[in-house]
């Protein structure tokens, strides 16, 4: 109780030796220093809310070459397969409206995609866009899949212990393209290959000195099988269809994203 009553007085003591410096302080000199607090603190809630509406609108299409990923660009651009078969040496890049919402009434936003090549030499300009990606569509050729199972593999592992994805846990979308034709493999059974793929992975790459693997991060459970489920960011599994213009999956996976 006698700490109290000593806190209780040093309170009132500081209270009115503060009101007397108060006091002192010429009034139109207090009404400036008020003034500046206040549009100070205006104009950092203003900045803090900025920044939190602020995010990124960019969608990275990436994969191996021969996968698909410049059609699906083109038909998520304006509609076209530009006659099937396109390979990109360079990033094809563009900021427009999704070609499917061009006939929506209001204001639609538009976002910005950019086509990853997929040569090997060329991956490193993945690396480039990263940091600014609010997602991306990671493509699968679903009709020669079981032969580029193991590079599509080691890529998208790549990708998913990536310091950016894991850090701002960018969500991935592992687009089955090509899935109309006959003899296509199924969105599961992509998915399943490609979870045990991953496995051999981690186990493989785990066993070498950490001075020696490329990748910032680890992924999956310890004492557990890799599945999808327990990367720290979303991975989903799609069906599409550059060529007959099959993409409503992938917009959907943008819109959300």
């Amino acid at each position: 109780m006698e700490n109290l009553e000593d806190l209780k007085m040093m309170a009132e003591q500081w209270s009115n030796q503060g009101i007397e410096y108060l006091q002192k302080i010429p009034q139109d000199q207090l009404y400036a220093a008020v003034g500046v607090l206040l549009f100070t603190t205006i104009l950092l809630l203003l900045s803090i809310r900025l920044v939190r509406r602020t995010k990124s609108n960019t969608v990275l299409l990436s994969g191996l070459g021969g996968s698909g990923k410049t059609v699906l660009f083109y038909q998520l651009r304006d509609g076209s397969s530009h006659q099937g078969t396109v390979t990109s040496m360079e990033p094809n890049e563009g900021t427009f409206v999704l070609h499917s919402e061009n006939t929506k009434k209001g204001k639609v936003k538009p976002v910005h995609l950019v086509d990853v090549p997929g040569h090997s030499r060329l991956r490193p300009k993945l690396e480039e866009f990263l940091p600014q990606a609010a997602a991306i569509v990671f493509v699968v050729d679903a009709l020669e899949f079981l032969p580029n199972c193991r590079a599509a593999s080691e890529y998208l592992y790549d990708i998913l212990t990536n310091a950016n994805v894991v850090k701002k846990k960018i969500p991935v979308l592992l687009c089955c393209n090509k899935t109309d034709k006959l003899t296509a493999h199924t969105k599961e059974f992509i998915r399943k290959q490609m979870e045990k793929e991953i496995e051999k992975l981690r186990a493989s790459r785990s066993a070498v000195s950490t001075a020696d693997i490329a990748n910032d991060y680890t992924i999956g459970i310890e004492g557990e099988v890799f599945s999808f489920s327990h990367c720290c960011n979303k991975v989903t599994v799609a069906e599409a269809s550059g060529l007959n213009g099959e993409t409503v999956q992938i917009q959907d996976f943008i819109r959300e994203h």
